[in-house]
């Protein structure tokens, strides 16, 4: 079979650094079976909620948070967000900081329409020097 064009997934290139292609005959697009790294609706529903500071509601390790995320970094091949988790009770004496959460454990998120302000201080640089940043507010 001939093939007419060859394109590339430019989601997969951003989360993992390879081009993964596809194959166009005449004008039907044949995709590839389906692989990791596609950008889901945890991904981009996380992405936004960086980009337009907005809250998120989540499932993680069978509790129900409410986050506030500031960075999407990748460590070893997994994903992660930084992120300031609003039901975590402080200390008097004891600054709120943001929490490390990997996306793979992360389930029901819904983006909420309330904002909110990064915390003060806070630098878009990743937890550890080998992790990658992707996305900050």
């Amino acid at each position: 079979m001939p093939y007419a064009a060859i394109g590339f997934d430019w989601q997969w290139a951003l989360f993992k650094r390879v081009p993964v292609g596809y194959v166009a005959t005449h004008n039907e697009n044949i995709p590839l079976p389906e692989r990791p790294g596609i950008m889901d609706d945890t991904r981009l529903k996380l992405m936004e909620a960086i980009a337009r500071k907005r809250l998120v509601t989540a499932q993680y390790n069978g509790q129900t948070l409410t986050l506030a995320p500031h960075l999407l970094f990748e460590r070893r091949g997994d994903l992660f967000i930084s992120a300031l988790n609003l039901n975590k009770s402080w200390r008097s004496d004891e600054e709120p900081r943001l929490g490390h959460f990997k996306l793979g454990g992360l389930a029901a998120i819904e983006l909420s329409e309330e904002g909110f302000d990064p915390l003060p201080g806070f630098e878009a640089a990743p937890p550890r020097e080998e992790d990658t940043p992707l996305l900050a507010v």
